[in-house]
């Protein structure tokens, strides 16, 4: 990009609805290269450190043991390790050692609800287990300064760092996941994910998006809901993952909504920014925080598929 193509993007970061993020490495990383090798080192290092925060403030909250926990869920796309996350995270938590583990990977920002979802399966594959959803995403370990193509700068005016962790069980109280669904559209691989570059993970990112929900969205979160017995006038509300403030602004559109009506979407993005699949559920902590009204809520949110992913949660 020319110098002065690149000042007509930085409006990008006026516009962009947030006003704090948090990330893992200080600002003055970004000014050198880094390398697959320096960054994988960080994204194992700092997404334990997370995990192991969340996952013990969660079980603590629902009053249970690290060794109460049948099974975990691990989602992730900002980077790789193998051995696993959770593996790493059985050497420094007192997890059981017949722990089942499911790491997930490439689901980018529709990672909270899907691995949502399939946390919800397991439990309720196995009556009364207790299966510990976690999700971490360290964004800002993908950003490339030497990038100055559209796509990295829109990402870098975006994109946040954080963790989050959910517990599941088919015993004890709480809102409730009464069903799932995905839609994935045909010829849309092109729409969002990484373009694997030497030196790391390059964004894909169509500038179509916000049209892309605008006038499919609906179709397909509408026939979501009737597999179900359900229509858009029998929800409660949205929990939609805030991908940016022009995709709020499309997802409103889509749902029918006044503007604004997503106000805990726009909050989350206001206060983290976009951290891919793990902010749906600041959303969802968010919403229920402020006691919602009893009933049904459309969890949504969208990546690389191009894929909707869609879960009913059911508040009391």
């Amino acid at each position: 990009a020319s110098s002065s193509q690149i000042e007509r993007l930085l409006p990008v970061y006026d516009n962009a609805g947030i006003e704090r993020r948090f990330s893992c490495v200080p600002i003055e990383w970004y000014l050198t290269p880094h390398g697959w090798e320096e960054r994988t080192q960080l994204f194992i290092a700092h997404s334990v450190a997370l995990l192991k925060d969340a996952a013990e403030r969660c079980v603590e909250r629902a009053g249970l043991g690290l060794d109460d926990i049948d099974a975990v869920v691990t989602v992730s796309t900002t980077g790789i390790a193998t051995p696993s996350l959770d593996a790493r995270l059985m050497e420094v938590l007192p997890f059981r050692r017949d722990l089942q583990r499911l790491p997930v990977f490439g689901l980018g920002c529709a990672g909270g609800v899907t691995g949502l979802a399939r946390a919800a399966a397991l439990a309720r594959a196995i009556p009364g287990s207790k299966v510990l959803l976690l999700v971490v995403e360290l964004c800002g370990l993908t950003f490339r300064a030497q990038d100055l193509s559209k796509s990295n700068i829109i990402a870098t005016a975006l994109f946040g760092d954080g963790a989050a962790a959910l517990l599941l069980s088919t015993q004890g109280a709480g809102p409730r996941v009464e069903a799932w669904g995905e839609y994935t559209w045909p010829q849309s691989l092109d729409v969002m994910g990484w373009d694997i570059k030497d030196d790391g993970l390059g964004v894909l990112f169509s500038r179509d998006i916000p049209t892309l929900v605008r006038d499919e969205l609906r179709q397909a979160a509408d026939r979501f809901l009737a597999l179900h017995g359900l229509n858009r006038l029998a929800l409660a509300g949205y929990i939609c993952h805030p991908g940016g403030a022009k995709v709020l602004d499309a997802l409103e559109d889509a749902f029918e909504l006044p503007h604004g009506a997503l106000a805990h979407a726009r909050a989350t993005l206001r206060d983290y920014g976009n951290m891919s699949a793990v902010t749906v559920l600041f959303v969802l902590e968010r919403l229920l925080a402020q006691r919602p009204r009893a009933g049904r809520y459309l969890m949504s949110a969208l990546g690389p598929g191009f894929t909707a992913s869609f879960a009913l949660v059911e508040t009391s």
